[in-house]
């Protein structure tokens, strides 16, 4: 079997990470990606939240592909650093890289579906991942984005 010697893509988007599970959130400019991030990080560990949400990185998000497995890091110059609108650029904890399992499209609240086709896929460097829809400004996005990213892979 040949070797994937892999690539990188500089995307538009915010990545967070819980364990070594990354999600990856994309919208256009000031659809909400760093509000929504700002609300998960801010989660604190309990029943529906199984560990610390952190940032990997905010505006731009590398994407690596290395043997079939993706990779989310952050660019260098922007390492800890979230837009938070009217305030500006903080620094916020964040870690180095997580494993890409989820993408979260940002849309209108009444854009999302009630239910979902399950196994609904995007691909990214060649390789599927799964996608949901969510309105990033609902009360619940936040928690639901760990909902999803704790249950992609399980076919929901």
């Amino acid at each position: 079997m040949p070797i994937d010697a892999g690539e990188t893509a500089n995307l538009h988007g915010t990545a967070l990470a819980l364990g070594d599970r990354g999600v990856l959130i994309r919208g256009p400019s000031g659809s909400g990606k760093s509000d929504l991030a700002l609300r998960v990080l801010a989660l604190r560990p309990g029943p529906l939240v199984p560990g610390q949400p952190m940032l990997i990185a905010d505006d731009r998000v590398l994407v690596s592909r290395r043997n079939g497995v993706l990779t989310l890091s952050c660019p260098a110059t922007i390492e800890g650093l979230i837009e938070v609108r009217g305030i500006g650029i903080v620094p916020v904890p964040a870690i180095a890289a997580a494993n890409l399992v989820l993408v979260v499209d940002l849309l209108a609240p009444g854009d999302v579906p009630r239910l979902p086709e399950p196994g609904g896929e995007v691909e990214i460097c060649g390789v599927p991942v799964r996608l949901v829809g969510l309105a990033p400004f609902e009360p619940s996005a936040p928690l639901k984005l760990v909902i999803a990213l704790e249950n992609a892979g399980n076919n929901l």
